[in-house]
């Protein structure tokens, strides 16, 4: 996937418009990839697939602060995407 295109749209979806925090940014993108990966499901250059790693690296960066757990409608996009994978004999 390009990361120039998720951490633009990682920029927009969290309101920031500075670049000095692009490495820390890039970062949760990273872990986010990772992380989705950990939970089974293998990643695509496709909208949905960028949008899902954007979705879990914005949860990862607000979650910092508030400490708050993952957002239900990401719990289920995760869910939904690794089973609707299975459902197609993919998985």
């Amino acid at each position: 996937m390009n990361e120039e295109l998720l951490l633009k749209a990682l920029r927009v979806d969290l309101g920031i418009t500075s670049e000095a925090f692009s490495q820390r940014l890039l970062s949760k993108i990273r872990t986010a990839q990772a992380r989705i990966e950990e939970e089974g499901i293998t990643l695509e250059d496709t909208e949905q697939d960028r949008d899902l790693v954007v979705m879990y690296a914005a949860y990862l960066w607000r979650s910092r602060t508030s400490g708050e757990g993952m957002p239900r409608m990401l719990r289920y996009a995760l869910n939904n995407r690794l089973f609707s994978r299975k459902a197609a004999g993919e998985g």
